[in-house]
């Protein structure tokens, strides 16, 4: 293993930039802004100086710390794929040794397939026919979602097709032998990917996980107050009435018993991978992670409490910015200070499949002044529309680097996290046209925080569509929340990489997190919600009202006419001396 070097050689003090200048300076590298802002000029004395300058010769030399092996694992593919990439890639930079176990065949996106990697990959295909089951499916359940028909039904097939998948991939002895040749110090899951947690477990060793939005915090047991934290699915903000505050509730239960139903389709992989006395329970098995890191942040997300071990990583895929190719930058010139909308769906997501939603979608586009600059297959364009002057389609597009073009005016999404994460990084407001998933969800952060406007795809048309783009690049109160929204992400002490790679050496050092664990990861339900004190206070309550009743019962007929008259007398006098009170006041 090779030492990593954590300090610079240099603390003299460097002039602060300005703000443009720091702006640049994190478009072309995330993690040197945060450090050149830290060494502002300071005065101090000579002996202060002379102590910081031995300091910073010494300190290379002295705080070394070994590489550690960490593995990462990505099963599903598509913005999933892309986050742990993005993670492998920060981890190998920061001097760890990371292996990444990857899914590969025919049923994923372009985006998972065949890329030269920096980190060691195992890859393992699963079966044709499996694939193709998991192709249609997943086909359906988008389908449905197009329509407006998304169901809890059709995600527990898909969750059903994936615990098939991880039964397949424990079952291959030479991948799992492989695994535990590596003697990993760490392992890194993703908070959706059940089967990662299973392979974790299966090889005991301590893992870290992510959750690729900001959902799911019911699993791990972050507190959830419910009078202002949204349930997942339930399309509120953390402003809610007090009707709002109903559904919250209502949805609570829902999102739990939809949560078991997810958890139970690996069931049976449980059974057959693990003896019986060693069965994970997959509920308890998410909080068993060291750290959860979330792809989010407050510039996006709505303010909530956190627990120790929960860190908000949103911007990891922040990368430095490349300019645009030629030929982009040709066909933007053309608007002048028009500028240009950018329109992309993710990774994964097909939406062209309905043909009606593609041409108007086109239609409206036609009808605004800027360029437009689209994601979409040529192979699916039909042969009967003609593509308008100002419009370009293209089967991949730099996405990010577009994104920072300073003649970009909007950016038209699907609301997936990672996208609406760069969308804020550089302050482009959004329309936002959901499908399924987080994305409904997504939207209403975007709209609760004035980012930009939200239509359902089924009810799209070409006029209504056109409108709202138009509302948004025209009313500049989107495009100041939105910059507004980019200040927050980009002035905080510490960028998402830094936090990531901090934490992750925090663990690797401390041996573990239970020093960031509750003790409520281990109280029963009665205990941690106070049931059993209530239910004592209620009984304690109740017995001695009984108590009182049965020694009043108990005295001879005198007393108990004694003992009334006293109590008429005590609540006379006392309504009498309030009746004084307000006399007087009036």
């Amino acid at each position: 293993m090779r030492a990593r070097e954590l300090a610079g050689s240099s603390l003299l003090p460097l002039p602060r930039p300005t703000p443009s200048e720091f702006c640049a300076l994190r478009r072309q590298d995330p993690l040197a802004a945060p450090r050149l802002r830290s060494v502002a000029p300071v005065e101090m004395s000579m002996a202060g100086h002379r102590v910081l300058l031995l300091v910073g010769f010494l300190l290379p030399r002295v705080l070394l710390s070994e590489a550690a092996k960490i593995l990462t694992i990505s099963t599903l593919g598509g913005s999933h794929y892309l986050l742990l990439d993005r993670v492998s890639q920060i981890l190998l930079e920061h001097g760890h040794n990371v292996t990444m176990l990857l899914l590969s065949g025919k049923h994923l996106a372009s985006d998972t397939k065949d890329k030269e990697k920096s980190y060691q990959v195992i890859r393992w295909f699963p079966p044709e026919d499996y694939q193709k089951t998991v192709k249609e499916r997943f086909n359906n359940y988008i389908e449905k979602a197009l329509d407006g028909r998304e169901e809890t039904e059709g995600l527990v097939k898909v969750m059903e097709i994936f615990g098939t998948q991880c039964s397949y991939l424990l079952s291959r002895k030479d991948i799992m032998d492989s695994l535990n040749n590596e003697n990993v110090d760490l392992v890194f899951v993703e908070g959706f990917d059940f089967c990662s947690f299973l392979i974790a477990e299966k090889l005991e060793k301590p893992f870290v996980a992510i959750l690729p939005a900001s959902f799911g915090s019911l699993e791990f047991g972050l507190p959830s107050p419910l009078s202002y934290v949204p349930v997942f699915y339930s399309l509120l903000t953390d402003r809610m009435d007090f009707w709002g505050r109903v559904k919250n509730v209502f949805m609570f239960f829902r999102f739990s018993t939809m949560q078991r139903c997810l958890h139970s389709t690996f069931d049976n992989t449980i059974k057959e991978h693990f003896t019986e006395g060693s069965r994970p329970v997959l509920s308890h098995l998410l909080r068993k992670a060291e750290l959860w890191f979330v792809n989010s942040d407050f510039a996006f997300d709505f303010a909530r409490p956190l627990l120790p071990n929960t860190v908000y990583v949103g911007g990891l895929m922040e990368k430095p910015i490349k300019p645009v190719p030629q030929d982009l930058e040709n066909f933007i010139a053309n608007f002048g200070d028009a500028g240009f909308v950018l329109v992309a769906f993710g990774s994964t997501l097909d939406i062209y499949e309905s043909q009606e939603v593609l041409k108007n979608m086109h239609s409206a586009f036609a009808q605004l002044p800027q360029g437009v600059i689209w994601k979409c297959q040529s192979s699916r364009w039909p042969k009967d529309v003609h593509l308008a002057t100002n419009v370009k389609i293209m089967d991949w597009l730099p996405q990010s680097d577009l994104l920072a073009h300073p003649s970009i005016r909007l950016f038209v999404t699907h609301g997936g996290q990672n996208s609406i994460m760069e969308a804020i990084r550089h302050g482009v407001p959004m329309v936002g046209l959901p499908v399924n998933g987080d994305q409904h969800g997504n939207m209403v952060r975007v709209v609760a925080k004035n980012y930009g406007v939200v239509m359902q795809l089924n009810q799209v048309t070409a006029d209504t569509l056109a409108l709202k783009m138009k509302q948004v690049i025209e009313d500049k109160r989107y495009k100041s929340a939105v910059v507004a929204g980019s200040v927050i992400l980009h002035s905080q002490p510490l960028s998402a990489q830094q936090r990531l790679v901090g934490w992750i050496d925090h663990i690797l050092q401390t041996k573990g997190a239970a020093h960031l664990k509750p003790y409520a990861f281990q109280q029963p339900w009665h205990e941690q919600y106070l049931i059993d004190v209530f239910v004592f206070l209620l009984m304690l309550t109740l017995g001695t009202v009984w108590l009182c009743g049965k020694l009043l019962d108990d005295l001879p007929a005198s007393l108990q006419a004694e003992c009334r008259m006293s109590i008429h007398f005590v609540n006379s006098q006392d309504t009498r001396s309030r009746s004084m009170k307000h006399a007087e006041v009036h």
